[in-house]
């Protein structure tokens, strides 16, 4: 999986808000199990543990089987890698309004030159 994949598997298991939770609870207390974060929340424990294997799939969480239970952790380097993929793309486009803002700063009457002369929509004449 690519950055921009990972970013996108990242920012799909965080839309959810239950899942946000799950990782605030997870950061809290680590090695949690999904009963023991179901007794915090008011969703049952099967609903937990899809929510867990969304994010354990996002690459958020790692599992370990202790005995009969699964114990969760947080994997912090993919969500790493998103906030490093949004600050490059907002980066980009701080540099594109930046231009712009020159551009039209630097030809502020030909810029009304040429919204005088260009047709107004719905005018036909």
């Amino acid at each position: 999986m690519d950055g921009t994949d990972q970013a996108g598997a990242v920012f799909g298991a965080l839309s959810d808000p239950t899942r946000r939770q799950l990782l605030a609870t997870i950061a809290d207390r680590p090695t949690a199990t999904a009963t023991e974060l179901a007794s915090e929340l008011p969703i049952s424990r099967q609903a937990v543990i899809k929510h867990l294997s969304a994010l354990a799939d996002a690459g958020l969480l790692d599992r370990q089987r202790a005995g009969r239970e699964v114990r969760y952790r947080i994997t912090p380097a993919p969500l790493s890698d998103a906030v490093s993929w949004m600050a490059e793309v907002g980066g980009q486009w701080d540099e594109r309004l930046g231009a712009l803002k020159q551009g039209l700063a630097a030809k502020p009457g030909e810029a009304r030159a040429a919204r005088a002369t260009s047709p107004r929509p719905g005018n036909t004449g």
